[in-house]
């Protein structure tokens, strides 16, 4: 019998980035995060003495020194990493227990990278848990009750005091529990993005030159795609009038997607989907993305049907990583960086081990194509109609795209919701992306992407000046009290600089101590859309007028909401969005998931995606 030494990881910042850190198990095995995919550079090697009989029967004894493991400087910026945590807290106490018992949503994510590196600058998801404490069952509850197989429990059940209690009798069916908190969303986790992806769906157009990106469409509200099927409805079911491809991305018009898509051809579409990494891993430097390979179509299995869909983000899926990693593409003048968490691995005696540079693996589009795709996001948050306005933060103005997506199956009037954005506006150096997936509200109001606009607002409001990024907005009264509040400095540019380019603060963390709108919807829709316009004529079309019917429409005083008096339901005050609603495009076919990966389904069927 004899004593060892043994070491024991701490957490010292407990849930901090719990879910990019990850945990070692009870024999110094990483789990999850970096812990796993940098476990034989954190462990070392571990030492060893052993003994024999020489010929003369005389013990020898041969000691190996152990080896101390290396250590990993992660990307993070621990500041950054700890405001975005406190606002997806903040929707969650919000939201908690609000149209039903449960978490503020079933997962929230949010990620912040440098557009110009891959690094990732912050990473996050809720619910959380303590690092120091993984298997401490109070953090389950509010989640989404799994079974022993790890499928979610029907009709939807939310962990409480009562089923905890029979979750411990059943060991298997707390595993499954434990791993869905243990999981990254952001990495681990796949769901039809939604408008997020209008901006790649233009790209690809103006890229191949199926379009010149001056082209007006006409939206009535629906298209017909295939003769003898239903219509595929926009978000504004009372249609958008006549847009060009800017305002079709500024209000996120569904019709004049679908109209660029035909343009494009289902070839160079998905020609396109691959360029910018759909279907395939980015892989980054945490253990446990998912593999989406069958969770997008092929010019073998893509119809007409599929083709309209897919063009405003339904019918294929995802992961949160995926779509920043294209999106920065795409605001950086084209230049796809792999992802990556750590930049520099240390020796025990502090010497460099490897420097991890940033990795440019293409270039999605040109300089100019990525220029025009910056013009017509920054109108989503400064256009006069822009479905983005609300992810403004004080004193900024920033660019990007709402997004909305109906889940699986349809017609159950639960949606994911996001804003995938960038700044600044005219030299982007961060972007940032929040998913909220299935916010805690009644399914007429769930399908509205300010639960992510604000949660990006908020956000952006202290990191941009923490970053030491000028403003360029006047500030309101109320956004002075708002910063004096947050105790943060209001940044202007020198006197004579027009706004200059802001130098960020690099935080450094090191992973484990030593070593997660626009409203979508509504009724059937009956018109169809129009024809076309013009291309290549040049300037702006001017727009005929939409049909704002709705504006005359009383307000819910509870909700803010417009209240249609013929149907009853919530309609968006600024977009004319019908909430709440449900879609059916008639088509049925998918492509097939691979087996163990996870996500809301890649259904074709239509959506009136925001």
């Amino acid at each position: 019998v004899w004593f060892e030494n043994e070491y024991k990881r701490t957490y010292p910042g407990k849930s901090l980035a719990c879910d990019v850190i990850g945990f070692t198990t009870n024999d110094n095995i990483g789990s999850y995060g970096l812990e796993e995919y940098y476990n034989d550079v954190l462990s070392g090697t571990a030492g060893r003495e052993y003994g024999y009989l020489n010929d003369d029967s005389n013990l020898e004894r041969t000691t190996i020194a152990p080896e101390d493991g290396n250590t990993i400087i992660s990307t993070i910026d621990i500041n950054i990493q700890a405001i975005v945590e406190k606002y997806l807290k903040k929707h969650d106490e919000e939201y908690r227990d609000n149209a039903h018992e449960g978490n503020g949503a079933n997962n929230i994510g949010c990620i912040i990278m440098d557009v110009n590196s891959g690094e990732v600058l912050a990473m996050a998801s809720y619910p959380v848990f303590d690092l120091n404490d993984v298997r401490n069952t109070e953090a389950l509850k509010g989640m989404r009750l799994l079974d022993a197989e790890g499928k979610k429990t029907e009709p939807a059940e939310y962990i409480n005091d009562e089923n905890l209690r029979s979750l411990e009798n059943d060991s298997e069916a707390m595993y499954q529990n434990l791993n869905a908190l243990w999981k990254n969303f952001c990495i681990n986790d796949t769901y039809e993005p939604g408008s997020v992806s209008k901006p790649f769906t233009v790209a690809a157009g103006i890229e191949s030159g199926s379009i010149t990106g001056n082209e007006s469409y006409t939206c009535n509200g629906s298209l017909t795609v295939v003769e003898g099927d239903r219509p595929i409805k926009c978000h504004n079911t009372w249609g958008d009038g006549t847009l060009t491809v800017a305002q079709g991305i500024e209000r996120s018009c569904n019709v004049n997607m679908m109209y660029i898509a035909q343009a494009t051809g289902v070839s160079t579409f998905t020609k396109f989907q691959h360029i910018f990494n759909f279907g395939l891993k980015t892989n980054i430097d945490l253990a446990g993305e998912a593999r989406t390979v069958g969770l997008t179509y092929t010019s073998d299995n893509m119809r007409a049907a599929e083709l309209a869909t897919c063009s405003f983000g339904q019918g294929y899926n995802c992961t949160m990583i995926q779509m920043m990693a294209g999106f920065c593409s795409l605001v950086n003048g084209g230049y796809y960086y792999e992802p990556h968490m750590v930049k520099k691995i240390v020796s025990p005696s502090g010497a460099t081990v490897q420097n991890i540079e940033p990795r440019l693996l293409k270039q999605t589009v040109s300089e100019s194509t990525s220029a025009r795709v910056r013009e017509m996001c920054n109108l989503v948050v400064s256009g006069e109609k822009g479905t983005g306005k609300t992810a403004r933060p004080a004193g900024y103005m920033i660019g990007g795209k709402t997004g909305t997506a109906e889940t699986l199956p349809r017609g159950n009037k639960e949606y994911v919701v996001s804003f995938l954005g960038y700044a600044p506006v005219d030299d982007p150096e961060i972007a940032i992306y929040v998913v909220v997936d299935r916010p805690n509200v009644p399914g007429n109001q769930m399908d509205d992407a300010k639960f992510a606009t604000r949660i990006v607002r908020n956000i952006l409001t202290e990191v941009l000046p923490y970053k030491g990024i000028f403003m360029t907005e006047e500030l309101s009264d109320k956004e002075i009290d708002e910063l004096e509040a947050l105790r943060i400095e209001i940044m202007t540019p020198p006197e004579g600089d027009a706004g200059g380019d802001g130098t960020g603060s690099e935080g450094e963390g090191d992973a484990g101590g030593d070593g997660n709108g626009e409203g979508t919807g509504g009724s059937e829709g009956t018109g169809e859309g129009g024809n076309a316009g013009d291309e290549g004529a040049g300037g702006e079309a001017v727009p005929s007028p939409p049909n704002e019917v709705w504006k005359d429409f009383p307000v819910d005083p509870a909700t803010g909401y417009l209240v249609d008096p013929d149907t009853g339901a919530f309609v968006d005050p600024d977009t004319g969005a019908v909430l709440g609603g449900s879609f059916d495009s008639g088509v049925s076919t998918s492509p097939t998931p691979q087996e163990g990966e996870e996500g809301q389904g890649a259904s074709p069927s239509a959506s009136p995606s925001a």
